[in-house]
């Protein structure tokens, strides 16, 4: 009978004393790692993680500011050259339309593991109400941070890549033994072999890159997004259905007002027929755009030029939904019709946004929405977060929040299971981490499912009923407090 492989078993060298970067396209310098093991073996990691983005470098940042779980080997696998997102810059006056509304919840649990202040401040945006109708009756609700939150904030507003630039700071700065294999792309996932040492590791994924590179895995974790070649590998069925609808996003400018130059900032979503459309703070005078809509709506929106894509915009926050679904019949010349309406037509006259002025140039880009959700997060020696795992209608905001809660969850259970000798690829340890994430996230999107489906009626005795369900929960205090108190963590907890 072979010996079991524990975290006990000397196996593994943890003598890497410093973030290692190991570019697979090219040789550009990066230092490589020193140990006395063989060449098969510096190939062996605790933890493989496929997927460079928020979810992989938060949980990679998490496991190495850990004093217990800090002394693991950890391998990363990321398609993008991240020295690239390392040296990220943009001008003040510039931002990123791939922006995320970051909960105070995320923003603790990031500040926690050391890497909050390495994010660059100035382009962060803190927001500290949302102002949110239906666009056919009108009925409003306002939801105000003071007593949902500490310092009144509801969420920031951040660029995915300021993000993710100042995890691969503080990872630098932890300077542990982060193998890291950039512009990477898996080729292939199989099961390992038994070592000539004796042990047995034909259960531990092994991944294999375009390069010939082989990585062996006591846990294999998958952020490698909603097309996930780890889900595949790990044979997990991921269900659900596109929306047929798509998400356009821009950067936009503002007037000059701006937001008003204070420190309290606003959100804005109006609920359309074709979709909902969001209006959340940046820094200065910009602002990010989501706008949910039907794919020849974002067709039209993203063949405009800038002036009519303009009016565009502001007239989803001020006309009626009639005169904004003609104004989508016409190929260009929004800006005078929609002067014209504003003219002669009645419109909100309740809280919208600053007018917009302008868009950022390359900012206007669309994407499919869909919901997706894996049978379950975990399978021996593999376990998905982020993405991976489930994507969710972007309404409520809470894609990159689900994600840092997933990897919460994981650091936790991870940790546990190494202070108390347990394989943490076992589906022993890995079971608390599924148990906590994955009902959680399920009625996440379950609720953004239905929001969707409640909000596209346009006519009819429903749009009456959630009309009155709008104005109640605006009435009752505790109840919208709770909602928001839900919506400010990571996802709306069950019990």
């Amino acid at each position: 009978m072979r010996p079991l492989v524990s975290l006990r078993t000397p196996l593994l060298c943890h003598s890497c004393s410093r973030l290692v970067w190991r570019s697979v396209k090219g040789q550009r310098g990066y230092a490589t790692t020193t140990t006395t093991t063989t060449a098969s073996e510096r190939e062996i990691y605790d933890v493989v993680c496929v997927g460079g983005g928020p979810a992989g470098l938060s949980l990679l940042t998490a496991l190495r500011s850990n004093p217990t779980t800090s002394s693991l080997r950890i391998a990363l696998v990321e398609a993008q050259d991240l020295s690239k997102v390392a040296s990220w810059s943009l001008p003040q006056d510039q931002f990123s339309n791939r922006c995320s509304s970051l909960t105070p919840s995320s923003a603790r649990f990031l500040n926690t593991i050391g890497a909050w202040s390495h994010m660059e401040r100035s382009r962060i945006q803190a927001y500290q109400e949302m102002q949110v109708w239906d666009g056919v009756s009108g009925s409003r609700i306002s939801f105000d941070g003071p007593s949902t939150s500490q310092d009144g904030v509801i969420a920031y507003m951040i660029e995915n890549l300021n993000l993710q630039r100042g995890l691969l700071k503080r990872l630098s700065e932890l300077r542990d033994g982060v193998n890291i294999f950039d512009t990477a792309r898996v080729s292939s996932i199989s099961h390992g072999s038994v070592l000539s040492s004796g042990h047995d590791l034909t259960s531990w994924p092994v991944v294999t890159l375009s390069s010939g590179t082989s990585l062996t895995a006591r846990l294999l974790v998958g952020a490698d997004g909603a097309n996930s070649p780890v889900r595949t590998f790990a044979d997990i069925p991921s269900r659900g259905w596109d929306y047929g609808r798509h998400g356009v996003v821009a950067t936009l400018q503002l007037s000059d007002e701006g937001w008003g130059g204070a420190d309290f900032k606003t959100a804005y979503q109006r609920f359309l027929p074709t979709g909902p459309i969001a209006m959340l703070p940046l820094p200065g005078p910009f602002a990010s755009l989501v706008w949910s809509t039907i794919p020849s709506n974002a067709a039209l929106l993203k063949s405009l030029s800038p002036v009519d894509f303009t009016s565009m915009v502001n007239a989803a926050f001020r006309l009626s939904t009639v005169d904004l679904k003609y104004m989508h019949t016409l190929s260009s010349g929004q800006t005078s019709e929609y002067s014209w309406r504003m003219e002669h037509n009645p419109h909100d006259p309740f809280p919208v946004p600053p007018p917009v002025t302008g868009v950022q140039e390359g900012t206007v880009a669309s994407f499919p929405l869909r919901l997706r959700h894996a049978d379950t997060y975990i399978s021996p020696r593999v376990v998905l977060i982020g993405d991976a795992a489930h994507t969710v209608h972007p309404l409520a905001g809470q894609g990159l929040n689900a994600g840092q809660g997933d990897v919460q969850s994981l650091a936790s259970t991870i940790e546990y299971a190494v202070s108390h000798g347990m394989d943490i690829g076992s589906m022993l340890a890995l079971e608390k981490y599924n148990a906590e994430r994955y009902f959680e996230n399920h009625a996440v999107l379950g609720v953004c499912d239905k929001l969707h489906k409640l909000y596209s009626v346009g006519s009819g005795p429903v749009v009456g009923l959630r009309s009155l369900g709008l104005k109640a929960v605006s009435a009752l205090r505790p109840v919208k407090d709770f909602l928001m108190k839900q919506a400010s963590g990571n996802g709306f907890k069950l019990f």
